[in-house]
């Protein structure tokens, strides 16, 4: 009879394994896929296989949701996914804000924003949300004035004030870390800054308030937040698991949980 029974529950087992449903997210590596990876036994539990596929851009991910390719992506904040479905006629809606990365200004020349040269070089990330809030924190630190009205589209073309004389260079936001040495400062999203060794807090010249309107999201096709998978995955990463990972991984305030 035990045979028996052991036989049956590995049969249970088995067939609950392939009863799962597969839930395919996107993401850039950190923090964000290292947050997926630690809900994946949590979400297995409720028959849910989540496959994280990482991206180390900020186009595909959104292209594979509105193919359908993935099911959902974990990486971009609200502005950012406004101008995307703006620009490309997309559909991608937010499905639950998750944390802040706050836009930090770093150099590996200057201590302080005082010491930066007249003419100075600045590399910005080269996408229009990202180069507007990189803009717009340039201009709370002071270093420039950008004409009124200019927002989170701003380019350097909105620059009405530039005392210093600042040389901006619009650089690919994965690549902004690798130009610290060939510049003289550098406005650097979070989850490129994180794997750099970058810490907001210690590093940063001149730091986003945690007040910031760019909370990252979970983001999935218009019609698709409703479903059963997602509404489960965001109960796993609005947890006191992934808050207590993210407060003591990032102690220095690099992510910022919104939940």
């Amino acid at each position: 009879m035990k045979k028996i029974l052991s036989f049956g529950a590995i049969a249970l087992a088995a067939t609950s394994v392939f009863a799962q449903k597969a839930l395919k997210v996107g993401a850039t590596p950190e923090p964000h896929a290292e947050i997926l990876n630690l809900v994946k036994e949590d979400l297995a539990a409720k028959g849910i296989d989540l496959q994280v596929v990482e991206f180390t851009d900020y186009v595909t991910p959104n292209d594979a949701v509105e193919a359908g390719d993935i099911d959902a992506n974990y990486f971009q904040h609200i502005p950012y996914l406004e101008s995307f479905n703006k620009e490309k006629g997309y559909h991608l809606v937010n499905a639950a804000g998750i944390h802040v990365e706050p836009f930090a200004l770093y150099s590996s020349k200057v201590k302080k924003i005082a010491d930066l040269k007249k003419k100075a070089t600045i590399a910005i990330p080269n996408d229009p949300t990202n180069e507007g809030r990189a803009l717009l924190l340039l201009q709370e630190a002071g270093l420039i004035e950008l004409k009124k009205g200019a927002g989170i589209t701003a380019t350097p073309l909105d620059i009405a004030k530039n005392p210093k004389k600042l040389k901006f260079k619009e650089i690919e936001a994965a690549s902004l870390p690798r130009t610290l040495k060939d510049v003289d400062g550098a406005v650097i999203n979070g989850n490129y800054a994180i794997p750099a060794g970058l810490s907001a807090k210690k590093d940063g010249l001149f730091v986003e308030g945690s007040s910031s309107p760019y909370v990252n999201v979970i983001a999935v096709k218009a019609g698709n937040e409703n479903k059963e998978e997602i509404k489960a995955l965001i109960e796993a990463i609005k947890s006191e698991k992934v808050k207590k990972f993210i407060s003591e991984k990032y102690p220095n305030g690099e992510v910022v949980v919104v939940f």
